[in-house]
């Protein structure tokens, strides 16, 4: 036994050293011996979370009440510290309380700790769950590296509306894909198991439905039925749960006029009833004490009631546990029961990680040093971006660049970016890290004159730019423009009422077109973007959201042609915002558009198409691929049975290149109205050109299941269709099958 440890459990317990045979105990174990010697308002201290701005900064009254509470044992975690130095001087304060019960460390480590990696939007246009389980895994590294236990990400809200600014921390529109990612990125945070030092705590979250928000807009109500919950919002965080996500966050929103923080029907039927989740459930920002302008509550002690017994276990930044939990159950308000299993469970984590057998494992400054300046980060960011990007046109070959290009013209206010390419909700934005698509096109084409104009800004109302912006374009071979959002403006609190480009940037790109030069158009930005001029008229438009450290080489790569683009959307793109929300998955109707000459007395616009500009899914490359060959194991199934759909992809190009392949399905005819489609798998595959590959998509019972109310999953005889293509409005092949 090391003398630390030997003199941690002697602190911990007050009592002799532990025993061979009791350090062997198991977790649960040691959590009973250690609730024993709690008492209530030590019980009720586990269950504050403060944040922790002010303890590290200049001395003030609040800084001091905070020190004095963690002292006294009645805070269980800080957010917003970070470092070695801070957060192993906070500990050291925590230890001196009675029962030296280690503080958890949170932060919002969203894309990225130091190195930025693309947000989580763009992330997921890569379809790539190794990539994402990487990137996951370095910002873990990283985190963990500067004393951090615990990030509150994955975001895995199903998002339909593009209005809403948090749209950029999600995987996008749909439930299977979005369950995927949700597992990648938990797994990548968290390992297989919880307690190394290259890895941190997960938080699912916004438990749940924070994506439906009315309007797009933050922290609005949700109305919405129990089928559509379970069948569209639920699927991801059940995802996160059965990948063990140590925490769930819940959600800002109302579902039916309950505030999730007070629901009861989420957190303890559903989350810890049905899915027997054993982690712990933290508040999001004060939304405990938010229950009271719901009117949901009358005041402080009553949101903390509803919020405990609805199984919310750890109050952020409400305070609303500390000041009135320990009078309510003094009262007979409240059971103790619920502060017992909420203690439970936040001790279960805190022994898990570690932290009993040594508080300071996650503060060691050399592997700080070390890991901070790790250049293989680089690679993962670079190889993270390159998979991000989305190719939404390219006519007549424009791109690749020919590489023996002579004059080049950059125009647009994101061409020198660098901030706004790490987006909303970064660590260390760190500029001198960031590459712009300035520099990494000078470093791949160093032989070409490069000619820069800004013609505009981004928030800007004057044209008095253009004329040398377009001066700029005549004289140069190729003009690449950069446009976008600013990076602050998608991101919590961000949402818009028109998401197209802002500023005059289209009408920049109608200038600089009208000189007929060819045009390409690089995007940036936190969400899906209007942009119909340039959709109409530019050469190629490459979709590159904000890319983080590595966004202008991962740029550069693509537009020369040294890495071949293979994103795909997982959010659709709309035509226009009337159009919001609009998705692929979605239900038929009696009078559905089959032409779209004829929508008299039919379900559309009169004004617009009904299909979005970009639809879920798509994404062009530089080669083409071939689907053929579609044969079914069986024409019909028994119920519990599965069915194998192969069928033959091939590389048809002159390029090697990756295509994700997606199987989609419709039940035709049901007790219940179903989509047109729903994605129930994918693969990603790379091809040589030429190359052809025999793949399997295996359709189980649980892909053919759908939720009823009073009743639950549920399968049902009947006819389906398969669909297999490259995007949701791209299917190559088709066959049906029946469930008996």
């Amino acid at each position: 036994m090391n003398k630390f440890f030997s003199l941690s459990v002697l602190c911990i317990f007050g009592l002799m050293p532990l025993t061979q045979a009791q350090q062997r105990k198991t977790i649960d174990q040691r959590v009973d011996s250690l609730m024993k010697l709690m008492t209530l308002t030590e019980k009720v201290g586990q269950l504050n979370q403060y944040s922790g701005r002010e303890v590290t900064g200049p001395s003030s009254d609040r800084k001091n009440y905070l020190l004095n509470d963690i002292k006294t044992g009645m805070v269980g975690s800080m957010l917003n510290v970070k470092g070695v130095k801070d957060t192993r001087e906070i500990q050291a304060v925590a230890l001196q309380s009675r029962l030296k019960i280690p503080l958890l460390f949170s932060l919002d480590v969203i894309h990225g700790y130091k190195t930025v990696f693309p947000i989580p939007l763009a992330e997921s246009a890569s379809w790539d769950m190794e990539a994402i389980r990487a990137t996951a895994h370095v910002a873990a590294e990283e985190a963990a590296a500067s004393g951090i236990h615990w990030t509150f990400a994955p975001m895995v809200d199903i998002a339909r509306d593009p209005r809403w600014g948090r749209v950029m921390e999600g995987a996008g529109e749909d439930t299977y894909l979005g369950a995927a990612i949700a597992r990648a990125r938990v797994l990548g945070f968290q390992g297989e198991k919880l307690g190394g030092v290259d890895a941190i705590m997960a938080c699912a979250k916004h438990f749940a439905a924070y994506g439906a928000g009315m309007a797009g807009r933050d922290y609005n109500p949700v109305d919405m039925s129990e089928q559509l919950l379970n069948e569209v919002y639920l699927p991801p965080f059940k995802a996160a749960a059965d990948a063990k996500v140590a925490t769930f966050m819940n959600s800002f929103n109302t579902i039916n006029g309950v505030p999730a923080t007070g629901n009861a029907y989420l957190q303890r039927d559903i989350l810890k009833g049905q899915w027997g989740y054993k982690g712990f459930v933290v508040s999001d920002w004060g939304s405990i004490g938010e229950m009271m302008p719901w009117g949901f509550a009358k005041n402080l002690s009553e949101a903390a009631e509803k919020a405990i017994t609805a199984g919310s276990d750890m109050d952020m930044e409400s305070e609303a546990y500390k000041k009135e939990l320990e009078k309510l159950v003094k009262s007979g308000k409240v059971d103790v029961k619920w502060v017992d299993d909420a203690v439970r469970r936040i001790l279960y984590k805190k022994f898990e990680l570690g932290l009993f057998d040594n508080p300071y494992k996650f503060s060691d400054e050399k592997r700080e040093a070390k890991v901070m300046n790790d250049p293989k980060y680089k690679e993962v960011a670079r190889m993270a971006a390159q998979k991000s990007i989305v190719l939404l046109k390219n006519e007549a070959n424009t791109l690749p660049l020919q590489k023996d290009v002579k004059n080049v013209a950059l125009i647009g206010p994101l061409v020198h970016a660098k901030k706004d390419q790490a987006g909303s909700w970064t660590v260390y934005a760190d500029t001198a890290n960031i590459v712009s698509v300035y520099e990494g096109l000078k470093s791949k084409l160093g032989h070409a004159k490069f000619t820069y104009a800004e013609g505009t800004s981004i928030d800007q109302t004057s044209t008095a730019g253009f004329d040398a912006a377009i001066s700029t374009a005549k004289n140069a071979d190729v003009v690449v423009m950069v446009l976008g959002e600013s990076g602050d403006m998608s991101g919590e609190s961000k949402s818009r009422t028109d998401i197209g480009l802002p500023g005059r940037q289209e009408e920049l790109f109608n200038a600089v077109k009208a000189t007929g030069k060819p045009v390409i158009v690089v995007l940036m930005a936190g969400r899906p973007l209007i942009f119909n001029s340039i959709a109409d008229k530019a050469d190629a438009v490459v979709y590159a959201w904000f890319l983080g450290d590595q966004g202008g080489n991962a740029i550069a790569d693509v537009l020369v042609g040294d890495f071949n683009p293979s994103g795909k959307l997982p959010i659709s793109f709309p035509r226009n915002v009337g159009q919001i929300p609009i998705f692929y998955n979605h239900l038929n109707t009696g009078r559905p558009v089959t032409k779209p000459t004829d929508i008299r007395y039919k379900s559309a616009y009169i004004d617009s198409p009904n299909d979005p500009r970009f639809a879920f899914g798509y994404g062009l490359s530089y080669t083409t691929f071939a689907y053929s060959n579609l044969k079914l194991s069986k024409p019909a199934i028994q119920k519990g049975e599965t069915l194998q759909l192969t069928f033959t992809l091939t590389n048809t190009g002159k390029t090697a290149g990756e295509e994700v392949a997606q199987l989609y399905i419709q039940d035709k005819f049901a007790s219940l109205a179903r989509p047109v489609k729903e994605l129930k798998d994918f693969v990603k595959v790379k091809l040589s050109p030429g190359e052809s590959k025999q793949l399997t998509f295996t359709l189980t019972p649980e892909k053919l299941a759908f939720f009823k109310e009073k009743q639950g999953w549920t399968t049902e005889p009947g006819d389906f269709k398969v669909m297999i293509g490259g995007s949701s409005d791209n299917i190559k092949l088709e066959n049906n099958f029946e469930l008996k």
